[in-house]
């Protein structure tokens, strides 16, 4: 019970730090943040590390656990499997509630707000959360949560914070558009994990 506390304390948690980094100044658009990242993106944001590590973003968060899911079907690994599910249900929570934020609050993006940030490419959907910086950080926290090992996460949180940095010097969000989208995404990673252990691992358990 206490466990399922945490969990619970945990989202209600991030859910009110969004909340209030959402809807605090969303129509003034902190200079601050702007600061940050005019401080961080160049006028040409023609990196190609850069660049390729945002593009990494989505391809990546769904090969992992469909990579998982195929290995745990050939090689018949019932652990690997319940993993792949809950890094896919992570993925999945992350992304319904990025979506349903962008809609909710409806930030744009700083380029139409600041004309010296200089983006890669215009996009029209909206900016807060990070899209690309949520899916990252689920698969990230999905994988540290279902290895524990030390060699898996680390790589993983350097990759899912590069993803969010490259959002940054690309000049596609704000900090607190970046940040808002690690916090989700970790969130929907923990409630899937909390999901699985919760549902169908006890199932597992009974059926052995």
């Amino acid at each position: 019970m206490k466990k399922h506390r945490k969990y619970f304390t945990y989202i209600a948690f991030v859910s009110l730090l969004l909340f209030v980094s959402g809807t605090g100044n969303v129509f003034s658009q902190s200079q601050n943040g702007a600061n940050i990242v005019q401080g961080i993106n160049p006028m040409y944001p023609s990196n190609d590390v850069w660049i390729t590590l945002s593009s990494t973003a989505k391809p990546i968060a769904v090969a992992v656990p469909l990579g998982m899911l195929t290995y745990a079907l050939i090689a018949e690994n019932k652990k690997m499997k319940l993993d792949a599910f809950e890094a896919i249900g992570g993925l999945a929570i992350a992304a319904v509630t990025t979506e349903l934020l962008k809609v909710t609050v409806k930030r744009p993006r700083p380029y139409y707000t600041y004309p010296d940030i200089y983006p890669d490419h215009y996009d029209d959907s909206y900016s807060f959360p990070s899209g690309h910086t949520s899916v990252a950080f689920a698969t990230a926290t999905s994988l540290s949560l279902t290895s524990k090992k030390w060699y898996v996460t680390l790589p993983a949180f350097a990759w899912a914070s590069g993803v969010g940095y490259s959002r940054l010097y690309l000049g596609q969000h704000y900090p607190s558009d970046v940040i808002a989208g690690a916090l989700v995404g970790a969130a929907g990673a923990y409630a899937s994990h909390w999901l699985n252990k919760k549902i169908f691992r006890t199932k597992v358990k009974k059926q052995l």
